[in-house]
This record gives structure tokens, sequence and C-alpha cells, in this order.
């Protein structure tokens, strides 16, 4: 088997990866090295969680178990220093020597930092990665005042995610007009009135020379003298592709590595495809042609006559802070073209499309983009325009509907990901495909921004015709191999008497009969909620830190994390722990967020070893199950306590310790309102007041903050543990696999919530139930330790275990 190593686990080499996994029914031995501790994810949301719109979790495109099925090894954390292109081997930063037949350099690009005294000051980032982001978050924590350098569409995103997380934000930019390469004046003009309407304030036409302070930045100066104050300077001015190895390795570069249309580089055997390729020097930043790329690429590779890639014509679909903008070619007039124009001004709507010999060469949309699709099509298939209405839709605010009808077959939908109208058609009609969720997962259509979704959504009502259901599209399926709702899900289980995962699957007809990393959890999880005595959890089935009952750390060894119940220990446990770190070299012991002690570091065969000498209770740092109850000394100690929090801490923890839920679940018990232990910012949070505890749930105090709400005001510790059990077991009835207790109660309503919960049967009921299920469970570090069968599968060296889950 020919063996092939990608250096880089971005969008556009996992894609290709993806792609030569279709063509080839004996693939290739593949190897994929990734700087970043994570699986491949989509940088086009990183926004989306600045602003606070999502989470990392959700922005995974292919899951570490994606890797394991397709017989990928994944080496998360390691970067690959030298190309021994004599030897066709790779050499990591840790050492590792890969050999390959085929190589890919897919090393994408680095933020530009601007070469300025004090850029490289503490509070001085890129926007580039999820670790960019999660800097700018922890700095809007800290501090009040941030700056951003750069009036593009980076730097705009930025702008607004900093403003979301409470900032105030000034936006630096050289130009007189913001994304200058994107939009003209009039339409520039509008987004900025929009964003300054928004929060923003714009410094224009200024030159950063030097940002200010000690060791953290201060401020900025300009070339004018001016100055501004800054807590945090986000640099989002351009790219630069990420070239170093390839240089090093005598590999030519110009801008990017230079590749031909095969995207050849100059040395035989090895490739170069995404942002950090030069093609006919051009370097490409927008996602569209670099999935062009790695089809060719993917071609040439697995021996099949492939077109070779000729470049990109590209158009830019974009949303800026809420406002839809699209601009394809060119942008500003001069003495051969004229141009069609469309301006609302009151509306904030406006389209200008540029012609020469009666062929649109440039187009700008702003507010109403509709018509994209189609005047896109027009460009790039050069159509004489003759005669023909340009814009559908007027600039009323009203818009109107695509007419798909009339869309040619080969009219792109899905900018992104390069889908047209007639392959999403074909789709639907060869694949019996009915929901949107379908399409998608079929064809890619709508999967990287998902602006195109609407668009898809019209293509298949047009195609199902009386057959389409507009409720069923719509439908949020468990994944993408079946068109089954969670609640259908439930329900079949129920009827129907299934009781394991591969039956599920056959009965209910998958599309996929392995199934796939998103739905197989999800049905052992419903699985065991509903049969609580009998059903025998699928272990394999479950994510990979639950399967091992460990976090697998960025390197691939492992954390160990026992139980603390209610954040108290003694000095036996501490002895323990002492003695295990050091008899087992760990690398590192840290105190948690959780009140606990956390060993990281671990090879995965000393794990059983280690979880047996310390004797001590798993604490589930890993699982999607009840992580740990925090807690303040509470009135045995604090003069300001007026309550036992740490009594109530420890008997929650030891009742709901190991119970699975839908997603993991924190609690926080404060004696008293000043809160220490943030119970106000907890999955369920209990706060001691004179006379009994006020309940607290769907707090988050994650990237997406949210103050937990009031659930109701008890008397007793008894009040406390009914409520909390009904509570706990209405979210795993009711919850979608994955799905906090934050968005569960804004889905379900918290006076919903409390209605339910106030029945007395009812939560009789639901305490149990949940009684039914604790009982079941056993502790799985005690299991490891006496099963063999378990010891060897999991744990031994032979067990191989790729990559890094996000916690």
């Amino acid at each position: 088997m020919k063996k092939l190593v990608m250096i880089g686990n971005g969008m556009a080499g996992v894609r290709t990866i993806e792609e030569i996994l279709k063509l080839n029914e004996e693939p290739f031995e593949i190897t994929i090295f990734g700087e970043e501790p994570h699986p491949n994810y989509n940088r086009i949301k990183l926004s989306n969680i600045l602003q606070g719109d999502t989470h990392f979790d959700d922005i995974i495109i292919n899951p570490l178990e994606w890797y394991k099925e397709n017989n990928i090894q994944l080496y998360t954390g390691e970067a690959v220093e030298k190309i021994d292109v004599e030897a066709k081997r790779v050499i990591s930063n840790k050492g590792r020597e890969v050999e390959y037949d085929e190589l890919i350099i897919a090393t994408g690009s680095n933020s530009f930092i601007l070469p300025i005294p004090g850029a490289d000051k503490q509070g001085v980032t890129g926007f580039r990665d999820i670790k960019d982001c999660e800097m700018m978050i922890k700095s809007a924590g800290q501090y009040q005042k941030a700056v951003v350098i750069g009036g593009g569409l980076l730097g705009l995103e930025a702008a607004r995610g900093l403003l979301n997380l409470g900032m105030k934000v000034d936006v630096v930019h050289l130009m007189p007009h913001l994304m200058e390469r994107q939009l003209d004046p009039i339409a520039s003009s509008l987004l900025k009135s929009e964003l300054e309407s928004q929060g923003m304030n714009f410094l224009m036409e200024k030159q950063t020379v030097e940002i200010l302070g000690d060791e953290r930045v201060t401020g900025l100066r300009f070339k004018d003298g001016s100055e501004v104050e800054a807590d945090l300077v986000v640099m989002a001015i351009g790219i630069k592709p990420n070239t170093q190895v390839a240089k090093d390795s005598g590999i030519y570069v110009n801008r990017g590595i230079v590749v031909n249309d095969l995207m050849e580089t100059s040395v035989p055997h090895v490739y170069a495809v995404g942002e950090c390729a030069e093609h006919r020097e051009i370097v490409y930043g927008l996602v569209a042609p670099l999935y062009e790329q790695g089809k060719i690429l993917a071609g040439h590779i697995s021996g099949i006559e492939t077109k070779p890639y000729e470049g990109s014509v590209t158009g830019t679909q974009l949303k800026v802070a809420g406002v839809d903008l699209f601009s394809a070619g060119e942008i500003f007039e001069d003495g051969t073209t004229k141009s069609i124009m469309n301006y609302n001004e009151y509306e904030g709507l406006y389209k200008r499309v540029l012609i020469r010999n009666n062929e649109i060469v440039g187009i700008v949309l702003y507010g109403d983009t509709k018509d994209s699709t189609r005047l896109y099509r027009m460009l790039t298939k050069i159509e004489d325009i003759s005669g023909v209405s340009i814009f559908h839709t007027e600039c009323t605010g009203e818009g109107g509907t695509d007419d798909v009808a009339s869309m040619a077959a080969d009219e792109l939908v899905c900018g992104c990901n390069g889908v047209t109208k007639g392959a999403i058609v074909e789709a639907i009609q060869t694949q019996g495909l009915t929901t949107l969720d379908q399409v998608s997962h079929c064809t890619n259509a709508g999967r990287s921004c998902g602006r195109c979704k609407p668009m898809v959504s019209q293509i298949l009502a047009y195609t199902l015709g009386d057959q389409f259901d507009a409720a069923a599209a719509q439908k949020t399926s468990i994944c993408g191999c079946t068109t089954i709702s969670r609640e259908e899900l439930v329900a079949e289980i129920k009827e129907k008497g299934l009781t394991s995962v591969k039956e599920v699957m056959n009965v209910l007809e998958w599309n996929n009969t392995e199934g796939c990393t998103k739905c197989r959890p999800a049905i052992n999880y419903y699985l065991g909620m509903i049969h609580m005595d009998e059903y025998k959890d699928d272990r394999d089935s479950r994510l990979v830190n639950e399967k091992m009952h460990a976090n697998i750390q960025k390197d691939g060894t492992y954390s160990v994390v026992p139980r603390m119940y209610g954040g108290v220990t003694t000095a036996a446990d501490l002895k323990k722990i002492a003695e295990v770190a050091e008899k087992y070299d760990v690398p590192l012991v840290k105190l948690t967020g959780g009140q606990r002690i956390g060993l990281f570091g671990v090879k995965k065969e000393d794990l059983p070893a280690m979880w047996e000498e310390l004797d001590m209770p798993s604490g589930y740092a890993y699982g999607k199950t009840l992580r740990t109850v925090k807690t303040c000394v509470g009135a045995q100690f604090c003069r300001y306590g007026t309550q036992d929090s740490m009594a109530l801490g420890i008997e929650l923890e030891k009742k709901f310790e190991r119970l699975d839920t839908p997603h993991k679940v924190k609690m926080g018990v404060s004696a008293c309102p000043r809160n220490c232990s943030e119970a106000g910012i907890k999955d369920i949070g209990f706060v001691g007041i004179d006379g009994g505890w006020e309940i607290y749930v769907a707090g988050n105090g994650g990237v997406d903050l949210r103050a937990g709400d009031l659930l109701c005001t008890v008397k007793t510790e008894e009040e406390v543990m009914e409520m909390t059990g009904a509570y706990l077991q209405y979210y795993r009835e009711t919850a979608n696999y994955l799905e906090r207790t934050s968005k569960w109660v804004e889905r379900m309503g918290l006076d919903h919530v409390k209605e339910v919960l106030a029945n007395e049967e009812t939560r009789k009921a639901l305490n149990e139930r949940m009684d039914q299920t604790l009982n079941k469970y056993i502790e799985p570090w005690n299991e490891a330790i006496q099963n063999e069968e378990i010891k060897d599968k999991y744990y031994t060296r032979h067990h191989i275990t790729v990559g890094s889950e996000s916690k």
C-alpha cells in the first residue's frame, strides 16, 4: 500500500483527503500532521465563536473518529520541520520520522503581523485560529479597550465579536474606504454607517508605526503623531502563506509554494494545496478555489486523468455584522465600462453591475444578494446580456425569491464547495434525498459558510414538487445518515423495542449502515436513557475520551483527574496523588477549575495501574455526565455563609456522579449570594439564603457566557435533591444529544420547565426513573482494573488512538 503523508490538517488539505478516499477502493496508508491540538475545523466560523453564536465543538468538520474510521494516523499538536526529499521522509518537531510515496503540503497561512516596534508585546494577536479566539475572549474578560488594525472582512468580524464581548472597539484602516477590495465607495460608506450604529469607531487613513506599552500593550501611535489607547490589539491586515518547511527543504517558493496545473511542486511526488500554494503567481485565500485545487490534486494522485487547474474567478459572498454582501470581478469603473445601479439609501440597499462590451465584468451587492448566483454565472460564462433584465429584485427592501426553474444546471449554488444546481438536483433524484441535511451531507452544499442553504432548500422544493414536505425538509435529523429526528428516534426505539446501536441502524434503515461519529454516540445515549436496566453500554460507540475514561491531550498522552467530592480532600488522598505522580513521572500536576487535582501527560498504558494505586473514583473530567460540584467553605468557616455548602455539594456529587447526560453538567454550591463557587454560571447552581436555597439553572461559564435563571427557592436539602433529580431527568429525557442545559432551557422555555417540575406527581416519577438509572452504573476505573479484556483492548500499547478531543 502506497504511503501518503500530508503536512497540515486544515480545510483544504482534509478536503483533498476526503476526495482521495472517494476515488480509491484501496486507499493509501495515510498520515496527517496537524500543528494545532485539534481535529479539522471550519475556520470560516471562527468569527461565530468570537461573536458568541456557536461553540468550538460545532465547527469541527471531521471529528477524531472520522480519522480512525478511515485508518488515518493523525498526529495533532505536532509540526513537520524538515522534508528529506532524497529519502522521501518527513521529520517532525518531536523527532518523529515518517516515510512517504506521495507528500501533500497543506500548511495554510499565518496572520500577517506588522513589522513595527512593539508587535511582540502581550495583548497583540492575529485572528487566524481558535487559539487567537481564545486569547481575545480571555482578554475581553479582563480589559475594556480593543483596537483592530484592518478594515477588511476579517478585521470587521473581529471587531463585531469584541463588541459582543463587551469591549469598546476602534477599527484602524489605512485606506479611505472599508473593504476596498470588495466594495466600491458607496457600498463601503453604507457599511461604515451601519457598523458605526452598532458601536464601532473608525480611525480611517491611519498608519500604525508603533505599539506602545512596557510588557503589555497600552496603545498605538500613528504616522501623523496621534495616539489611541488599547488593552488589546488585533492585527487583521492579511495573511501570508506558511511556506517555511518547503523553503527549508529546497522546494521552490516565491510568495507561496509554486505549483503547476496539477498542484505539483518543483520536487517529484511533492504537492501543495490551499493557502500555502502559489498557482500562476496567485495565492488564493477563499475556500472555493482551494477545494477546487484539492479535487484536481486528488484525481491526479489517484492516477485518474484529471482536468488541470487553470485558476479561479472568485465571487465573494459575505455577511459582515449582519449585513449581506456580494462582490465579484472589477469594482471600479474605467473609461471602458458602464454601470447599472439601483440604490435605496433609506433602507440601506445597493446594487451595481459593471458592463463592458455587453458583458458583466463586475458585481457589487449590498443588503440584498438574491441576484448573486445568476449575475455571477453571467460574469463567469461571459454571457451577452443584451436585452436581459439585470436585476430580478429591485432595491425596495421586499426582495423576492430566485426562480430556480430558470437557473441553468451549471449555475453555482454553493461557492465555497463548488456545487452547482445540476449536482444538487442529480443527488436529490438519484439518492432519494428529502431534507436539507441530507443534501448538504451528500453534496457538501452549505457545509462551509452555510449562506447558500436557503437556495438549496428552494432547489429541493422545486425538484421534489408535490412530494416536498416543507416541515420534514427543515427538520433537524440526527445526522446525514438518516432523516430521523431525535424525537422520532426515541419514539421508534420505544415502539419497536430496539436494544442495540446496530439494530437501530438496520431496522430504521440508516443510509450508512455503519453510522457515523455523530449518530452512534447519540443512539448509544438514547438506548441507555430508555432501557435503564437492561441496556449494555456500547463502549465503541462512545466519543474517544469517554471510551478511554480519560481526556486525551494534544501530544497523545492522557489526564487522570480523581473525584474530590465538593472539592474537599484529605491528607491521605493528597499523599497518594503525590506518590503516584512521582512514581509515574507525571509531567504536570495542576489544580483544575473544578477544585480538583489533575495529573497530565500520562501514558495510555500507565492509566490502569495509576487508577489502581490511587484507589479513588473517576472524576469524569472527560465525560458527558456530571463533572464537578464546586463549593465554597460555607457556614462552617466563612463569616458570611448562611448554609453548609460543602455538605450539600458532597451529597449532590455522590448521588449524581457517573450519570449519563446529553452533555457535560457542572454544579456549584455557594453558601451565600456572594457566589464564591460561581453557582450563578453553572448548569445547576445552588445559592444559600436565610432559611433555604435558591436553585439556578442553565448557566454557562464558557465562551457563550450565560447567567443562570432562577428555577425555584426551597427550604430544605431534601427539596434540593428532589428538584435537582427531577430537573436532570427531564433534561436527560428531552434534550438533544450534545445539547447543553443552557441551549435546552432556551429551546424548551424556562416557564415550561418550571410548569413540568411544579407537578408533584411528575417530580416523583422523574426521580423514580433517575434512581432506577443510577442503580445500574459501575465505577469505570475499577472496571478497567478488574477486566483484563477491557485492559488489553483499550490500554495496551498495540491499541491505537488518534488525536485530541476538545473539552
